[in-house]
C-alpha cells in the first residue's frame, strides 16, 4: 500500500472530507488490483460502497462535479431535493416499485454481506411531462442523498473521444460517494448504433456507456430517463435492473394532479375539466391549475371559480404538449 494514499486516507478522515477519503480508498483498491490481490480489492470495494456518504450527507458543502476539459462546463449539477413521493401522482405499480427500491437501497449492506447482487441501475421511460425528473428528485430526497443531474451540454464534447472520457470521470465521481446520479435525456448518449448518420463517434459513445454501466459498483443509485425509448440502443435495456414506464395519466390521476395544485376550496372543481385533458401529460394538469389561479388573482378574486378553470382548460388544450 502506497504511503501517500494511506496518508491521504487518514487526513481525509480527520477533515471529514468524503470525496478525498473515497478517492484515496479507490487508489488503494486499484493498487491491490494491480498486485492481483483480487479478493482483498473486492472486499475493500464492497466496504466502501456499503458505507456511502459518511461525510457528504452530514455537511452543507458538497464536492464539485468534474468538468469538461474542453469547454470547462461542469458535467453535472448537484443539489439537495425536498420533493417526496407523496408530492407525486404515481400509478399504483410505480408507487410500490419506488418505495420498495428505497427500502432495498437502505439494505444494500445486508445484501452485500449475503452475496446478493444489489439493484442500482434504474431506467425510466415515457412521454415528456410525466414526472421522470420529479421521480428522480423524490428518490434522492427519500434516500437522503444529493441529486447529481448530468448536464448533456457539458458531457457531450466536440473533441473525438472526450465524451467517453467525460463519462469515465462522471462515473468515477458517482463512485466517490452515495448519490442519485440522474442521466436525463439518456437517448442523447445511448442512441441506436445503426443510425445511418453515425460516423463512428456515436458507436464509441454508446460502447463507453455500456462499459461504464457494466463496471459500476459504487454506492450511488444510477437513474436514467428517456422520452424516446424507440431510439435507445437495444444493448442498454438489459443493463438496467429496473425498467419502469411513466405513462400518460388516467382521467382519475389527472384529476388528482389538478386538485393537488389548486387551493383546497377549489379542488372540487377539478372533476369538471380533468376529462378534457385526456391524452395529455401530468404537466398539463399542473399548467391548468396554475393558469386558473393566475386568472383568479389577476381578476382580483381571492377564490378560484369555475370560470377560471374553464378558461384555463381552454388555454391548456389549445397549446402543443409534445
Amino acid at each position: 500500500m502506497a504511503g501517500r494514499h494511506l496518508r491521504d486516507l487518514i487526513a481525509a478522515y480527520g477533515e471529514r472530507d468524503d470525496l478525498k477519503f473515497r478517492r484515496a480508498a479507490q487508489e488503494i483498491i486499484r493498487e491491490e488490483e494491480s498486485k492481483r490481490h483480487t479478493v482483498l480489492a473486492k472486499e475493500l470495494q464492497h466496504l466502501l460502497a456499503s458505507n456511502g456518504a459518511a461525510f457528504v450527507s452530514d455537511g452543507p458543502v458538497l464536492p464539485e462535479p468534474p468538468v469538461d476539459r474542453d469547454s470547462a462546463l461542469p458535467l453535472a449539477r448537484i443539489s439537495r431535493e425536498d420533493r417526496r413521493f407523496s408530492d407525486l401522482i404515481l400509478g399504483v405499480g410505480t408507487a410500490e416499485m419506488v418505495k420498495d427500491l428505497v427500502h432495498e437501497v437502505q439494505q444494500w449492506p445486508q445484501l452485500d454481506e449475503a452475496g446478493i447482487v444489489r439493484r442500482n441501475r434504474v431506467l425510466l421511460y415515457g412521454p415528456p411531462g410525466n414526472g421522470k425528473t420529479s421521480l428522480a428528485a423524490a428518490l434522492a430526497s427519500e434516500l437522503g442523498r444529493p441529486l447529481v443531474t448530468v448536464r448533456v451540454e457539458g458531457l457531450i464534447s466536440s473533441y473525438l473521444g472526450e465524451t467517453a472520457a467525460n463519462l469515465a470521470r462522471l462515473f468515477e465521481y458517482a463512485s466517490s460517494g452515495a448519490y442519485v446520479l440522474f442521466l436525463d435525456e439518456f437517448d442523447s448518449i445511448g442512441k441506436l448504433r445503426d443510425d445511418p448518420s453515425d460516423h463512428g463517434e456515436l458507436r464509441r459513445v454508446v460502447n463507453a456507456v455500456l462499459q461504464q454501466i457494466d463496471n459500476y459498483n459504487g454506492a450511488s443509485l444510477i437513474v436514467a430517463a428517456t422520452n424516446h425509448p424507440e431510439i435507445l440502443d437495444a444493448a442498454l435495456w438489459r443493463r438496467f435492473d429496473i425498467v419502469a414506464e411513466l405513462p400518460l395519466p388516467t382521467v382519475t390521476e389527472m384529476q388528482r394532479v389538478i386538485e393537488k395544485s389548486l387551493p383546497k376550496r377549489a379542488r372540487h372543481l377539478a372533476s369538471f375539466y380533468a376529462p378534457s385533458l385526456a391524452g395529455l401529460p401530468h404537466a398539463a394538469g399542473e399548467f391548468l391549475a396554475n393558469a386558473a389561479r393566475r386568472r383568479s388573482l389577476l381578476r382580483g378574486n381571492r377564490e378560484v371559480e369555475l370560470e377560471d378553470i374553464r378558461a384555463a382548460a381552454e388555454e391548456t388544450t389549445s397549446r402543443r404538449w409534445q
